[in-house]
């Protein structure tokens, strides 16, 4: 943390609670992207706020255990976390069981650095912003790696289901199907893409529709509440679905199965997510359960699949024909990169590219809460998330944690016994242990 003394105490304790979260905001070593990243949070943040951050748990909390836990009164702190709410700093949720509002610091991503430029009109700088997450994230891999670098990523791709032949279809899981997620939804809010918005004020956007950020149920009755997005019905939402395919958009959801929170639409020329896989090599996006293969025989080698591709995971090779002087141009699959989205399948005119299934499916953590702790052990952050420095974390909240952790892969567990102190806890990981083994 060699560049912390720059920074005023306020921002460094910040720094450091972000440390504690699923994603952290790792200080990078390049001179124009730690300027960027001293400019996010000075541009976020006031003094002020960013000592509250500090002091936030990193789970859910109620106000009064929150005004408990910060040793004031609650109806003066409210106006303060709302003020956060309104530029994204602070998440307010209502609790699944009681209805009552609860409180979470906001984390980089998805976090208040999308939500920093999902409103094109605030008090945000925006151009500033933009640039200063570019130095940032790109003139330093630090925070590329911290977000992608680990086996479970935020976000995790949809095969267009367009793409997929009438014998595949039935098979595919509703988990799988963007159609399905958006269906079983009960809420639905569209916001501008923020990859693209951010693009735009470095002057290198794309033509591809911006309004196009789906956010579901918890996640957007926050949107909506704190005008990050407009609300909108299930129909549109299916339309805003269906023109993304058409532009040949990639649809990345939440990286689990149950009740995903997002579902966005993005291009692999300004979105992070595939960012992390054309610039960085990192497998920033958990492919779904299919991969690109092409058919020779339809095949015309016009090399539509090759310019559609997001991650340029196709490459044409010349191919011998008998009868024919000069050699036929064929695409080649690079399974290994391929995420599945189907986008060059749609692209296809010739049906000679086609969608298949994966021998080996790739895998996505059940619930939001699998997830974070699978990040948070890959991360080396799972204790801080647990027990929060030391405040007191709620039984249902602890037992749902342990019951998860508990049902993950032996090699996981032993690294989450190894994060974590607490002996109630190696306790329940070594009876888990034991029981898988016998």
């Amino acid at each position: 943390m060699g560049h912390l003394h720059h920074l005023k105490d306020e921002y460094r304790a910040l720094v450091r609670r972000l440390e504690g979260g699923q994603v952290a905001l790792p200080e990078p070593k390049d001179p124009r992207a730690w300027g960027g990243w001293r400019d996010i949070l000075e541009i976020l943040y006031t003094p002020e706020e960013a000592e509250l951050a500090s002091k936030l748990p990193v789970r859910p909390t109620e106000l009064d255990d929150l005004a408990a836990r910060l040793g004031v009164n609650a109806e003066e702190l409210k106006p303060r976390l709302d003020t956060m709410c309104d530029k994204g700093l602070v998440l307010d949720v209502a609790h699944p069981k009681t209805g009552r509002t609860i409180y979470v610091l906001s984390p980089p991503v998805v976090g208040f650095m999308e939500f920093s430029l999902m409103r094109t009109h605030d008090a945000i700088p925006k151009k500033r912003m933009a640039e200063a997450l570019e130095a940032y994230i790109h003139c330093d891999d630090a925070f590329v790696r911290e977000v992608f670098g680990s086996d479970t990523v935020i976000g995790r791709a949809l095969v267009h289901e367009t793409a997929l032949g009438d014998d595949v279809l039935p098979d595919v899981l509703d988990w799988e199907r963007a159609t399905v997620i958006l269906s079983e939804a009960r809420a639905w809010t569209v916001a501008t893409c923020y990859c693209r918005h951010k693009a735009e004020h470095l002057g290198r956007a794309c033509d591809a529709p911006k309004e196009v950020c789906l956010s579901l149920d918890g996640a957007a009755d926050f949107v909506a509440r704190r005008n990050f997005g407009r609300a909108i019905e299930k129909s549109e939402a299916m339309d805003i679905m269906v023109r993304a395919r058409e532009s040949g958009l990639v649809q990345i959801a939440d990286n689990v199965c149950n009740r995903p929170t997002y579902v966005c639409n993005c291009c692999g020329c300004c979105c992070g997510q595939l960012e992390s896989i054309n610039h960085f090599g990192l497998s920033g996006v958990n492919p779904s359960g299919f991969f690109a293969q092409s058919n020779p025989e339809n095949c015309s080698g016009c090399s539509r699949c090759l310019r559609a591709c997001p991650i340029t995971a196709i490459t044409m090779t010349a191919q011998r024909v008998q009868g024919k002087l000069k050699n036929a141009p064929h695409p080649i699959v690079d399974t290994g990169r391929c995420i599945g989205c189907g986008v060059c399948a749609d692209a296809c005119k010739k049906e000679a590219m086609h969608m298949v299934r994966r021998a080996e499916q790739p895998y996505v953590p059940q619930t939001g809460m699998e997830r974070v702790l699978r990040m948070a052990i890959e991360r080396g952050h799972l204790a801080e998330v647990l027990f929060d420095e030391g405040a007191g974390s709620g039984s249902r909240f602890l037992n749902r944690a342990f019951h998860t952790l508990t049902k993950l892969p032996g090699a996981q567990r032993m690294l989450a016994s190894e994060q974590v102190t607490s002996r109630f806890l190696r306790a329940a990981l070594n009876k888990a242990e034991d029981a898988a083994g016998s």
